[in-house]
Parts: C-alpha cells; sequence; structure tokens
C-alpha cells in the first residue's frame, strides 16, 4: 500500500512520523513523509521518502512574535495555510492508497482523500475532539473549567481551527475537482458541529501518546482511541560524537537542556540564563542549541546539536525541555524527571500533565524563566521521589505500542471490502 503521512509544524511534530514510518515500511508498505523542506534531511536520515510542504515554520515563529495586530497574525497564518493546501494537492496527484494526517493538516487531507476515494486515517500527537475532561489545549489555557465549560471550551477551539482553513478548504476542493460541499462537511476534525461525516466520528483517529499521561475522556467518538506514543527513528548508521562520550563518562549523569523549535534568535540571552541556573543547582549539563541557537558555557556544560533523545535521555538525570508533545514523550520514555518550560500553543497543556503525573515539579512557563527559578526546579526534579516515580512510569509505558494501533487500523483498511 502507498501511503502518505502529512504532518506540519515544528521538529517535534514530525519527528514522530519519522519512526512511525519505519514500522509501516517494515510491515511491507510504500511510505512517503510530507513536511517542511527544513525536515527533509530528518526524513531521508532515517530511509523514508519526503516531499516537500511549502512554508518555513521557524519564520511563521518569528514573524507571528513581531506581528503588531490580529489581523495580521490571521493573515500570517491564513498564507501559510494556503501554502499547506498547495503542497497536500501537488503530493497526492503522484498517486496514493492511504492518507494518515496530523491534527493540524486534517481538514485538507480529508478533502484530499475524498478526490482521490482512498480513506484517511487521523494520526494525532495532542487532543483534537471536544470533550467534558478537560479544555483542549490551546492559546486559552490549562485550567480546569468544569464540564461544561470544557466542552465549550474545546468546541469554540476547533471552530476556531475550522474557520483558519476553510478558505484553504474550499480552493482546494475546486483544484481538485469537487463540488462546494463534501461528504466530510466542513471537514473540522472532532468538532461539534454536525457536519455529516467529520473526521473521527465515523472514521478512526489514533493519538499518539500514552493513556498514562492522558487518558482517553469516554465521551470521545468511539472510533477514536489513545494508543501510546510512536517513537522517532533513529537516523541509519547515526554514532554519539565522541566528545559527548568523553563528556558524560567523565562525571555524574547531566541534566539535559534544550528547548527545541521554540524561541528563535534568543540563544544569548538563554544562553546566559541556563549557564547561571546550572552553576547555581550544582548539576552538569548538556545544553542543546536548537533554533534558539542556545550556546551556554562553562565548567561542566557541554554544548550540542541535534541529538535522538532515545540515545541521550536516558544517560541524563533530568530533562529541562519546553514541554512539546515529542519531547514530553521522550523524556517520559527515558524515566528521568522532566522540568517543564512551556512557551506556547499545546506545551502548557503537556507540562500540566507532567506535573500531575507526579514526574516534574510546577511547571516554570518560558516567560517568567529567571535562573533562579530554574534552578530552583532542577533541584527539585532531582529529589528521589520525583526519580522514582519518573521511573515507574517509563516502566508501565513500555507495554504500550502506538505505532502497532496504527498498524492495526492499516490492516483492517487493507482487508476491508471494496465499497
Amino acid at each position: 500500500m502507498r501511503i502518505l503521512i502529512v504532518t506540519t509544524g515544528s521538529r517535534g511534530d514530525v519527528a514522530p512520523f519519522t519512526g512511525l514510518g519505519r514500522r509501516l515500511v517494515a510491515a511491507g508498505h510504500q511510505v512517503a513523509v510530507l513536511a517542511h523542506p527544513t525536515f527533509a534531511p530528518l526524513i531521508e536520515s532515517c530511509g523514508l521518502e519526503y516531499r516537500p510542504l511549502p512554508g518555513d515554520p521557524k519564520e511563521l515563529i518569528l514573524r507571528r512574535a513581531r506581528a503588531t495586530s490580529p489581523e495580521e497574525t490571521r493573515a500570517l497564518m491564513r498564507a501559510f495555510v494556503d501554502g499547506l493546501a498547495d503542497g497536500v494537492a501537488d503530493a497526492v496527484t503522484g498517486g496514493v492508497d492511504l492518507l494518515l494526517t496530523a491534527f493540524a493538516p486534517a481538514p485538507l487531507c480529508v478533502t484530499a482523500g475524498e478526490a482521490l476515494g482512498v480513506p484517511v486515517l487521523g494520526t494525532y500527537l495532542t487532543p483534537a475532539f471536544a470533550t467534558a475532561a478537560f479544555p483542549l489545549p490551546g492559546p486559552a489555557g490549562t485550567g480546569d473549567l468544569g464540564p461544561a465549560g470544557n466542552l465549550a471550551a474545546g468546541q469554540e477551539r476547533l471552530r476556531s481551527a475550522e474557520r483558519l482553513f476553510s478558505g484553504a478548504v474550499s480552493r482546494l476542493r475546486e483544484r481538485l475537482g469537487l463540488p462546494g460541499t463534501g461528504s466530510s462537511g466542513t471537514t473540522s476534525p472532532g468538532a461539534a458541529s454536525p457536519g455529516p461525516e467529520p473526521l473521527g466520528r465515523s472514521r478512526p483517529v489514533v493519538h499518539g501518546y500514552s493513556p498514562l499521561l492522558l487518558p482517553r475522556p469516554a465521551d470521545w467518538p468511539a472510533p477514536v482511541e489513545v494508543a501510546g506514543f510512536w517513537w522517532p527513528a533513529r537516523p541509519l548508521d547515526w554514532q554519539p560524537p565522541a566528545e559527548l562520550v568523553d563528556f558524560l563518562q567523565a562525571g555524574p549523569a547531566p541534566v539535559f537542556v534544550g528547548f527545541g523549535s521554540m524561541a528563535p534568535d534568543e540563544g544569548e540571552r538563554l544562553g546566559e540564563l541556563v549557564t547561571a541556573a546550572v552553576r547555581r543547582a550544582g548539576v552538569r549539563a548538556v545544553v542543546q542549541a536548537g533554533w534558539a541557537g542556545l550556546a551556554a558555557a562553562g565548567d561542566g556544560v557541554l554544548a550540542v546539536g541535534d541529538l535522538p533523545h532515545d540515545w541521550l535521555f536516558p544517560r541524563t538525570a533530568a530533562v529541562v525541555h519546553h514541554a512539546g508533545a515529542g519531547t514530553t514523550g521522550a523524556a517520559l520514555r527515558a524515566g528521568v524527571p522532566a522540568v517543564p518550560v512551556p512557551v506556547m500553543v499545546d506545551q502548557p497543556f503537556w507540562a500540566a500533565r507532567l506535573h500531575r503525573l507526579g514526574v516534574a515539579p510546577e511547571p516554570v512557563p518560558f516567560a517568567e524563566l529567571t535562573a533562579e527559578r530554574l534552578a530552583a526546579a532542577i533541584t527539585a526534579a532531582l529529589d528521589e521521589p520525583v526519580r522514582r516515580r519518573a521511573a515507574a512510569v517509563a516502566g508501565l509505558m513500555a507495554a504500550e505500542d502506538g505505532a502497532g494501533a496504527v498498524l492495526a487500523h492499516i490492516d483492517r483498511i487493507v482487508t476491508a471490502p471494496a465499497r
């Protein structure tokens, strides 16, 4: 089966699909990943076919930060989404038998699936269906609003996503020769509006995070499940840098510090802050540059570039991170405490979940980050009860197989009788 995986966003939105893609290839499928050009080396280094998706997520983050009005922000997002629609249209013309879609591009993939007459399977890294159990991740915050408030906030979040994509979906339908209203209704994934077949109410969606971190709500549609993380693949023939191996062997396990794709161009300020924090906490540190260009320095501090988290994190004492979905899962898998420093979108949500699970101290919002607060959070994370809890959760998660759940859905699609 020819499978196209469609994802958009930062590295944490792409890397988990490399591991899923490798599992699909091992099962005998042909797999391509549609993602932004900056991730082509990552995807190809993992032995997967890459297809280009227009847009530069790093540039988008920078431009949104500099926007001077809500109107300017909306215009930036609409232009970005239009590029996604063009990329999906171009990618599917080469032929595909099944689309796997992340949450953000799901409306576009449902439209393409309708035009091609092929199935679409949702593969989401964050919760994407309104529920009374919790408010969906987003800019509005993470506090529990009560059952009615949580449900209403989730529905509004999904309506907002629908509005953002509505123009691009209409143009994509026209380009693919579809009538103005399709079988997927408005195609808003998880929306409460009564479209004929929104994704997830009659089509399956697999959420790629652990039910230990966030259990499946009872009020979600029947075809929607929470299966467990799918893990990023390690690049073929990768070997750890000798300098890193020597550093790890030269002393106690260090603390990892990295903010992934967040805070671009803030490297100098953050580097000084992190250097002071690890000195105050009395720990060694491996500091990852990321999009911020983080460059901490000093005795007992090693600066590194991108590295496979599955190799590095188990060799650390704790992981300071921005609480993106992918890094959150990698730290949980490693069985080490987290120090969440959330920046935006779904990160405060996951940071709060880590604290509630007992594997992290109270989150330190990025906007409130100081050397003193970071040092105190690192010290709290290294307390023995937090370390024991992190190790216990990792042991429980080892029994989960999120990628296997996706494969099971695909097997059912393959063996389903033709309509």
